[in-house]
């Protein structure tokens, strides 16, 4: 989504009452932030709003991003939220084999989640298509990607092939590099 760099682009101040409304899309999009939102989003902090050119928002306290809403979609975490808070979203993990090819803005695909290094929830905690994760690479402490499941965890277990995230926010894309300075 984001892997070229980000021009400059329209900033403004967001106003208390739409901050409250965002605080509480975070919490119903990932109900695992809620404990942290006052750190998060403190109720008095100054929220911007940074138009973005891929059709989303991204917002961010005192030039520190916090999350991005795409035009049709809930707020996602952004990567350095997720460095300081990296149980707000469910988690999956990709193999060694893997790590160089998501970095470079490739699609993930299951055999990098599926095979020895990768991990996914077990069946109890099984995740639906749809959800938002966080992606840790093996051998590493910190999330290197964050996007949506294409498919259900379930499915990819069984399938052991085809796409699993196709378009996330990854360590070193634009997303990465915007200064908001």
């Amino acid at each position: 989504m984001f892997k070229k760099d980000i021009p400059p682009s329209n900033r403004s101040k967001v106003k208390s009452s739409v901050q409250r409304g965002l605080r509480q899309r975070l919490i119903d999009a990932h109900p695992l932030c809620e404990p942290y939102i006052d750190e998060i989003l403190p109720k008095k902090a100054s929220l911007d709003a940074v138009k973005l050119p891929e059709r989303a928002t991204l917002y961010a306290i005192e030039s520190t991003p916090l999350f991005y809403q795409p035009l049709d979609g809930p707020p996602i975490p952004h990567l350095k939220l997720l460095h300081s808070f990296p149980n707000i979203l469910p988690t999956i993990q990709i193999d060694r084999g893997a790590i160089r090819f998501v970095l470079s803005g490739a699609t993930l695909m299951a055999p990098g989640i599926t095979s020895p290094g990768g991990r996914l929830p077990d069946t109890e905690n099984a995740l639906e298509a749809g959800t938002v994760v966080a992606v840790r690479a093996e051998g590493k402490e910190e999330i290197c990607m964050v996007g949506t499941l294409k498919v259900g965890t379930e499915e990819i277990k069984s399938k052991g092939k085809g796409v699993v995230i196709d378009d996330g926010h990854y360590l070193g894309d634009g997303l990465w590099k915007f200064n908001l300075d």
